[in-house]
């Protein structure tokens, strides 16, 4: 029992490191964009572009892995998907013009994408439903970790050693952990569900697979409905902070520092500015809690943090980086010591910091109170489904937040000189976070009644077996 329990543990821990990679590959791109437009003779705004496709191919893909996750063996799946992404990532690093690079990021995203659904699949199966909040905030935390954590793997390693290297990085790690899924456990599907304990004790498997017939019934689901329209338009905001490495360039650059400085300092800035989403966990906790006394705990309150992360962001942006002192030279790591001084020392980069952490803080509520809301009204083997479907909508909005980035941007610019035509474009798109968290009000009636339609069901299923 002992040997069991480790090993689903050491599953849970793999997977969310997995988690990591999509956002580590994303985090990745905004502090190279002008390197890498540079280098391969193209414009800036077409580095967005890659970065949206990268996206929506990975949610589009994500659709037929999850719909395999709910026939096949996820193991194998997710060993094939890691295969393709990690290899397309070393293609990346060898390309050697605009269209390359595309095509390459193409199948990265393809890959990717079974990373996203049918890993969600496996932890759903792995978590008890009691912590189902708190663990998956780990899983979305991890993610967000994965954008910093490449956002500083990009600005620590490029400036010295050249744009392509931080990809061969990540494509060494991905072989890693390709390694590591030797030892990862299967778990039964509907494993972590107390309505088929008892079925699962006395040795018996639940069998139930998808059924394509039951997709369109899947997608037209009350709570679903919201749930994907709340990821589509939230993520419209969201998507667009992609852009804020290229906003801290314009912003340092504004306080006279040359381009490798203020791209190496962006980055850095990138980072430490999302350092509020690692109290994700503190709100799936509560969450978690909320959920046992009112099926609509985890609606509203997310809907109240969502709301809460508007004038957070947008006060962000305005704040200038007035009297910003970093070291002379273009030595990475001298800048990051600059930076936490400033920090500490100079009150507008202070409060600028104040304003980040409580934003990403805010932010952070969303992601494992929708994980969680979209695993209690589902059944089993139709999470898969379900999810890779939310992530579309996730996708086709952080897609369309980037992709409206460039456009507003080219309008605004004619008149106005940047970082100030990347402030009002920002702000703007964070518009979207007011339908996204009314959303949530709107689901939470339909909360009560799928949650109550599952759990009668798997008790029905458990006692016909």
């Amino acid at each position: 029992m002992k040997t069991v329990k480790a090993k689903i543990i050491y599953t849970i821990v793999v997977y969310i490191a997995l988690a990591a990679f999509d956002n580590i590959i994303i985090g990745l791109f905004p502090p190279l964009f002008k390197s890498i437009a540079k280098d391969l003779h193209t414009n800036v705004s077409s580095m967005g572009i890659i970065s949206a496709l990268n996206i929506l191919v990975t949610a589009l893909s994500s659709l037929y892995w999850g719909y395999l996750s709910g026939k096949f063996k996820r193991k194998r799946l997710i060993f094939i998907g890691t295969l393709i992404w990690v290899l397309s990532v070393f293609l990346t690093a060898l390309s050697r013009n605009y269209i390359e690079l595309l095509l390459f990021q193409i199948l990265t995203g393809i890959g990717l994408g079974c990373i996203a659904s049918v890993g969600f699949s496996v932890l759903t199966d792995c978590i008890p439903s009691r912590m189902r909040g708190m663990i998956l905030s780990l899983w979305g935390m991890t993610q967000g970790l994965g954008g910093i954590a490449g956002s500083l793997l990009a600005s620590l390693i490029a400036p010295s050693a050249g744009w392509r290297t931080p990809f061969y990085i990540v494509g060494c790690i991905g072989f890693l952990l390709i390694i590591l899924y030797i030892f990862v456990a299967e778990p039964p599907r509907g494993g972590s569900e107390p309505e088929l304990q008892g079925l699962m004790k006395e040795g018996y498997s639940y069998n139930y697979i998808i059924e394509t017939k039951q997709i369109l019934p899947i997608i037209l689901k009350g709570s679903n409905r919201y749930l994907f329209l709340q990821a589509f338009l939230f993520n419209i905001a969201i998507g667009s902070l992609i852009w804020l490495p290229t906003l801290y360039i314009f912003k340092i650059q504004q306080e006279g520092y040359a381009m490798g400085t203020a791209m190496a300092a962006s980055g850095y800035l990138y980072g430490i500015f999302q350092l509020g989403g690692t109290i994700s966990m503190l709100f799936g906790n509560l969450g978690d809690k909320l959920q046992k006394k009112n099926r609509k705990g985890r609606a509203y309150l997310s809907s109240v943090f969502v709301f809460l992360t508007i004038p957070f962001y947008i006060l962000m942006f305005i704040v200038p980086m007035t009297n910003l002192s970093l070291p002379a030279g273009h030595n990475a790591f001298f800048i990051l010591i600059g930076l936490v001084k400033q920090i500490l020392t100079n009150p507008w980069i202070t409060l600028l910091f104040i304003l980040s952490f409580l934003a990403s803080a805010a932010q952070s509520a969303n992601t494992p109170n929708w994980l969680a809301l979209i695993t209690d009204v589902n059944l089993p083997e139709h999470r898969g489904t379900a999810f890779s479907v939310a992530n579309l909508s996730n996708s086709l909005g952080r897609s369309l937040g980037n992709i409206g980035v460039s456009i507003l941007i080219s309008v605004f610019s004619i008149h106005l000189k940047e970082p100030y035509s990347y402030i009002i474009t920002l702000s703007l798109l964070q518009i979207f976070l007011i339908p996204s968290a009314l959303c949530y009000i709107k689901m939470a009636k339909h909360n009560v009644s799928d949650i109550h339609r599952v759990k009668e069901t798997l008790i029905e299923r458990s006692e016909k077996d």
